[in-house]
């Protein structure tokens, strides 16, 4: 079969289930246009301020999408293409885009609070404190995973890190101009997308060589910075000029798809067993965010309610942003598909790599040099990963403050760790580099995969919760969240048989804790929907 119709299938798809099904979850989470939202009632300039739809879905898409829905549908295509193929789509329009919508929303009701504070006042303190280690944990892990990924891409694409760093100093000065200079948006638009490309040449003209290691500590002194930057600094303007690039990459990709039409050639029918594990349930974490993402509740819940305008546009940034990046899924697992099975054996273990080379030679194909196009691509999952990643660290700073903060008492008398943002972030951070340094790269990949689709099961528990309590209907987030739920317990069980087995026994513990918290978690949560808990009968609507 080719690809041409794999991706306009797709698109036809994730076009219906936006304006139909993300119009029926609409109806059934109550949007309101006429609620101020946080961004307005909390203003302080640095986490919370309004923003224009445009920069926020922007940013929430950079943010969201990081380099797993590339790495994890092209590992997840050795159980075959249909099989992926069938839980992007479904997975995409049913769940994960209500998953993102129904956060950002719950969030921008509770004040822009993330969501360990909401399971506070819905289920209790200390179903609080274990979410929060659950979340904090997986944020960890995300840290990990896309620090290891940016430094393997500037390493093995040096004008990239180039262009990378130069991007950071352009999207500071937008970020100054337009908040601090008042200059007008358009223009500064049209100047940062000219500097933008301009970066790029200059990257292409003096690559900056360094070691993995280096790119790695580089890496690390980055995050810190950013995460305690106020949001319109960096985060904004960044994010929103990344989203040209993204939006360009995946343009031009699906055009390319379009118009060469590549023959799939890796096997279609579904493999329910290979040397890495069962079909079901391996398939369900290993795409992940191609699908469902935990992690998207996170930035939905805290950073993107921060910055939301109106609630009209909670379904453009919530549930289209995650359509969006549905679609990116889709794309990378064609330029996966379009292998051999002898050719993908041997290249799997790069799945970056296997991205950027075939997406080349496909953009070939209209015309696009294989040198420009591998380096273009490099670039874009680049952009995903950093903007991911230091969206974690800014995300892990509010989750080990939370941890700490007492919601009866006033900022002025919180703790010093509940307060202090700088403490935070460089306990993060140190925490993050001791994965990133341990060696264990290439492992962490499954449990990041299970932790964060049972952090979407849990953020699925919050948002029933939160439905039964307003006498809503309830069953387009719980049967999701069981799904869901009961496929990850699964793959961590097996996750931690095969970690014991090999002898990588702090894995196999490590991923042994998030499912007792996920076990605890979840009793707690059924506990409230069965009334055994008094956390219904007080809240905000």
């Amino acid at each position: 079969m080719g690809g041409a119709y794999i991706i306009v299938f797709s698109i036809i798809i994730f076009i219906a289930g936006y304006k139909f099904y993300g119009s029926f979850i609409a109806k059934r989470l109550g949007v309101d246009a006429t609620r101020p939202t946080p961004a307005h009632t909390n203003y302080d300039g640095v986490d919370y301020v309004p923003t224009r739809p445009s920069i926020l879905i922007g940013h929430h898409f950079s943010s969201i999408a990081g380099a797993a829905p590339i790495i994890g549908p092209i590992v997840a295509a050795r159980y075959g293409w249909t099989a992926v193929l069938a839980w992007i789509v479904i997975g995409g329009i049913f769940m994960g885009a209500v998953h993102d919508f129904a956060s950002l929303l719950i969030s921008v009701r509770h004040q822009g609070r993330s969501l360990g504070m909401v399971v506070e006042q819905r289920i209790g303190k200390t179903a609080k404190n274990l979410f929060l280690i659950f979340v904090y944990a997986t944020l960890l892990l995300v840290i990990a995973v896309f620090a290891n990924a940016v430094a393997n891409v500037f390493h093995k694409f040096p004008q990239v890190g180039t262009a990378s760093i130069l991007f950071i100093i352009l999207a500071i000065g937008m970020g100054y101009s337009l908040y601090r200079l008042k200059i007008n948006f358009i223009l500064l638009t049209v100047a940062g997308l000219i500097f933008l490309g301009f970066s790029v040449y200059l990257g292409y003209l003096f690559p900056l060589v360094l070691s993995v290691n280096t790119w790695k500590v580089l890496m690390l002194l980055y995050i810190v910075a950013a995460s305690v930057m106020p949001v319109w600094l960096l985060l904004q303007p960044r994010d929103y000029l990344n989203s040209y690039i993204l939006y360009l990459m995946l343009f031009i990709l699906v055009a390319g798809i379009i118009v060469v039409n590549p023959q799939l050639r890796l096997g279609a029918s579904p493999v329910f067993s290979t040397d890495k594990g069962p079909l079901i349930p391996l398939l369900f974490v290993t795409v992940a965010c191609g699908a469902l993402s935990g992690f998207h509740s996170l930035v939905a819940a805290g950073t993107t309610s921060k910055q939301l305008d109106s609630e009209k546009d909670a379904v453009k940034v919530g549930y289209g942003s995650m359509l969006i990046e549905s679609l990116l899924a889709v794309t990378a697992l064609i330029t996966a598909a379009v292998m051999t099975s002898g050719d993908y054996s041997q290249a799997a273990g790069d799945p970056i790599g296997v991205f950027s080379k075939n997406s080349a030679i496909i953009l070939n194909g209209i015309g696009i040099p294989i040198f420009v196009g591998s380096t273009f691509m490099a670039l874009a999952v680049a952009a995903f990963a950093l903007t991911s990643l230091d969206t974690a660290t800014r995300l892990g700073r509010f989750a080990f403050q939370e941890l700490f903060l007492d919601s009866e008492k006033p900022a002025s008398e919180q703790s010093f760790l509940a307060n202090n943002r700088y403490f935070a972030t460089i306990i993060t951070v140190v925490l993050g580099g001791g994965l990133v340094f341990s060696g264990t790269a290439t492992d962490i990949w499954p449990i990041f995969g299970a932790a964060n689709q049972l952090l979407a099961s849990l953020t699925f528990l919050v948002i029933t919760v939160w439905l039964v309590h307003l006498k809503r209907p309830k069953r387009f987030a719980i049967i999701p969240g069981i799904f869901i739920y009961s496929l990850t317990m699964a793959a961590l069980a097996y996750n931690i048989y095969d970690f014991a087995g090999s002898d990588k026994y702090a894995l196999a513990v490590l991923s042994l804790i998030l499912m007792i918290l996920a076990l605890v978690l979840g009793y707690e949560g059924v506990g409230v929907l069965r009334g055994k808990h008094p956390h219904l009968e007080t809240g905000t609507k």
